[in-house]
Order: structure tokens, then C-alpha cells, then sequence
């Protein structure tokens, strides 16, 4: 499964100057408008090879955007993992030693296991607890069409096909299904929680148009919050398309292997085979069954693949 090595468009900069903040946390930066309104958190660098957020995060603080209303909160979270870039191996930065987007559960945060992730994650759990609304955000390891992520509650939907760009949704009726991420944590990932939480994949890690969109999306998501003002982006021409995620495949041998060389979106028919894994198969579980997120490497104990239905337009 070994692919050519991406071009590097975007690459990390110092982020030294971002480290004090004003929180008490290191790299998180709050400002309060003094008037009532929502409190919005935007969130970088979940995995540390993810560019686009720190460009949208060092956008916001670098220009001055402060909301108009409520509450706005910037933050870079796994810089341990962003601080280890190596351009000869871009893909490795992802994390250290846990993917901090799988640990937001009470079981992780409050267990007795130690990593550089978990001490994050744990730093900033009371941000992340505190915020009404939440935008992540992520890239991708392969140059597919950017989407939002998020689970399956209608306050999500509603605010992802108002924005509508990203104009492709995985929504997730069950979580994951391989950790608790940024955006299910505490009431976020409660059907009675009251606020949005949104991921944006913006698309391949390292080219300046997911940075660009990351910008984007960012500053459309305080706009649909009251947080600043803009001009809404140009309606999506025809429906926005949906997906909903039946199973979130993992890697168990060294052996994996996906049928045919795979980026993401490609359809496969029932039964049809899509990856071997040692004696073990993936098979679609239904027509047209649209794949996600297509590991890049074999790394056993990581997602294989997601595996997702195409769902009615909105």
C-alpha cells in the first residue's frame, strides 16, 4: 500500500508566539464580546500533521477577528504531535502515541493510562466541555472531496446544510465506532445536548486550497453563529450529498490489504470485496456502499476504512 509522497504546499510554521494565550491553557486564546450570544469554540491541529486548522486558527488571531457577540475560543491542541513534523515522512506527525480524537470519553480521560495526547486532551477538557458550539478542524490523507463529520442529531445537520459548504456530510447514528472524538465529547455527543458540533475535512493535508477552505469554513461557521458578519458563500447548485456510516473497519494484521489501490468515494456493490485482512474480509454490507477515509499505510490498530450508505438529499 505504499503511495507516492504528496506535495507540501502548506508547511508548519513557529507557533511559539501562540503559546502563552489567556486561558491558564497553553495555545488557547478566548475572547468575550461582553454581549450575550453563544460561546464558539475553533479547534486546530487534533492530529499534528493537519495544517489547514492552523492556518484558520493563526488567520483569526493574526487578523484580529474578534465575535460580535458571545464568546469566541481558538485553540491548537496536539502542538506536541504538530512540533514533530518531519517533511520526509509528513504523514508520521499525525499523533505521538494516541489518536487524540478517539480519547474524549470518561473512560480515557479519567483512566490510568498516560500519553502526551491524553495530558492534552485532559488539560482542555473544560474548554471543550465549556463550549456551546464546537467547529474541528481536520484534513485528509488523500485529495478527496472536502465533507463535514458529525454525529447524527438534526441541530448538527441544520447547521452543516445552512452553511453548506463542505457540501458532502458522514453523518454517524452511532458514534465512530473506534474511540470518542473532539466533537461527541460530554453533551455534544448527547441527543438532548443543546449545541453544534461540527468536523470539517477540508481535503489532503499538505495543499494550500484546504487551507484556503479551512479559512473559509471557519469564518462561515461564527458568521451562521452571530460571531461575524459576512456574506454568505454562494448556494451549492443542486442537493447536498449525504452519507451515513454502517462500520468503521480496523486494521489487524500486517497483512491488509484493499482489492485495488482506493482515495476515498469509490462505490462497491453488496457482498462485493473491498479489503482482505490475514483470513479476515471486508465486504460491502449494501449497494453502493461509499467508503471513507481508505488507510494510506497499514498500521495495525487504526482504522482500515469507513464503510457508509448514500442517504436521501436534503
Amino acid at each position: 500500500m505504499s503511495q507516492p509522497q504528496p506535495a507540501l504546499e502548506v508547511m508548519p510554521r513557529d507557533l511559539s508566539a501562540y503559546r502563552q494565550g489567556n486561558t491558564g491553557i497553553e495555545y488557547v486564546h478566548r475572547f468575550d464580546s461582553g454581549r450575550p450570544g453563544p460561546h464558539v469554540l475553533v479547534n486546530a491541529l487534533t492530529h499534528g500533521n493537519e495544517f489547514c486548522g492552523m492556518v484558520a486558527a493563526t488567520h483569526l488571531l493574526d487578523t484580529g477577528v474578534r465575535p460580535a457577540i458571545g464568546t469566541l475560543t481558538v485553540s491548537f491542541s496536539n502542538v506536541a504531535a504538530y512540533e514533530s513534523f518531519d517533511p520526509a515522512k509528513p504523514f508520521d506527525s499525525r499523533q505521538l502515541v494516541h489518536n487524540f480524537n478517539r480519547v474524549w470519553s470518561s473512560e480515557w480521560l479519567e483512566g490510568s493510562l498516560d500519553s502526551p495526547e491524553l495530558r492534552r486532551a485532559r488539560a482542555m477538557r473544560p474548554l471543550v466541555a465549556a463550549a456551546d458550539h464546537i467547529l474541528d478542524l481536520h484534513s485528509t490523507s488523500q485529495p478527496v472531496h472536502p465533507f463535514w463529520v458529525y454525529p447524527a442529531f438534526e441541530r448538527n445537520a441544520a447547521a452543516a446544510l445552512a452553511i453548506g459548504r463542505p457540501d458532502v456530510h458522514l453523518v454517524m447514528p452511532k458514534g465512530l465506532g473506534s474511540g470518542t472524538p473532539v466533537i461527541q465529547h460530554g453533551r455534544h455527543g448527547e441527543a438532548t445536548g443543546a449545541g453544534v458540533a461540527l468536523v470539517a475535512e477540508c481535503g489532503q493535508h499538505f495543499l494550500r486550497a484546504t487551507a484556503d477552505l479551512a479559512v473559509e469554513v471557519t469564518l462561515d461557521f461564527l458568521a451562521h453563529f452571530g460571531l461575524v458578519r459576512r456574506d454568505p458563500p454562494s448556494p451549492v447548485p443542486g442537493p447536498q450529498r449525504r452519507f451515513e456510516l454502517l462500520e468503521t473497519r480496523m486494521i489487524k494484521t500486517e497483512a491488509f490489504r484493499f482489492v485495488r489501490p482506493l482515495i476515498g468515494f469509490e462505490e462497491f456493490s453488496q457482498g462485493e470485496l473491498i479489503a482482505t485482512d490475514g483470513p479476515d474480509e471486508i465486504r460491502a454490507p449494501c449497494d453502493h456502499c461509499t467508503i471513507f477515509m481508505p488507510a494510506r499505510s497499514v498500521i495495525v490498530g487504526r482504522e482500515a476504512v469507513y464503510l457508509t450508505r448514500p442517504l436521501p438529499p436534503r
